[in-house]
């Protein structure tokens, strides 16, 4: 995310609040989601007017959007699957339990490998009923952006060992100063595996130091 414009990696793609670039650092500070959508909200929206205005359509695959069809509607074929919401149940469980508030590498090992399985259990999710108003097909299509969240989360925290922010590793229970100075950045490798790669921060403008250094008085 480009934090002038708010482009994504996407080109074309804007973003702003809490999913964007941010003022919060480490950690959420409560109410401060409203100046995230206020300032970087304006700011997406004149840089994502000015790309509009500088740059023409792009062209769709008509092969790809098919492929995405065909893969939504997959689970209105299927009578032997599982329910997408007891899957999701369990995701949210081994969330809660294995990647919490306090974290160890032992419990998100685990986490990764009942991530996997529910991955599969994903693959053969069944709903009834039609396309109109179906709930129960939104969560079936819900299940892949939460599997790889899940999984973008602790692979992550794992990378990251030390305590930071909303970030507590009990096995690592103290800041490192090396990790302040990069971010982790998710991958998608080969045969879609996802990596992970410390990406170095770049070095804060000298008037926002300032500032700091100023409050930090």
């Amino acid at each position: 995310m480009d934090a002038e414009s708010q482009m994504s990696t996407l080109p074309g793609l804007f973003a702003s609040g809490e999913c964007a670039v941010g003022i919060n650092g480490a950690n959420r500070l409560g109410g401060n989601s409203l100046s995230d959508l206020l300032v970087f909200g304006k700011r997406a929206g004149e840089f994502a007017a000015r790309y509009a205005k500088e740059n023409a359509h792009g062209s769709i695959d008509s092969k790809i959007i098919q492929a995405a069809e065909r893969e939504a509607l997959e689970p209105f074929d299927r009578r032997d699957g599982e329910s997408p919401y007891d899957i999701q149940r369990d995701l949210q469980e081994t969330m809660q339990e294995l990647v919490g508030i306090v974290r160890t590498e032992s419990e998100m090992l685990n986490a990764l490998e009942k991530i996997n399985i529910l991955k599969l259990r994903a693959k053969q999710v069944t709903v009834d009923g039609n396309r109109e108003y179906n709930p129960g097909w939104h969560a079936a299509l819900d299940l892949k952006n939460l599997l790889t969240v899940s999984e973008a989360v602790t692979r992550s925290a794992l990378e990251r060992k030390e305590s930071r922010g909303a970030q507590f590793r009990d096995d690592f229970p103290e800041k490192d100063l090396r990790f302040g100075k990069i971010n982790m950045v998710v991958l998608q490798g080969p045969e879609g595996k996802m990596q992970i790669r410390q990406e170095t921060i770049p070095e804060m403008p000298a008037e926002l130091k300032k500032i700091i250094e100023e409050n930090q008085v």
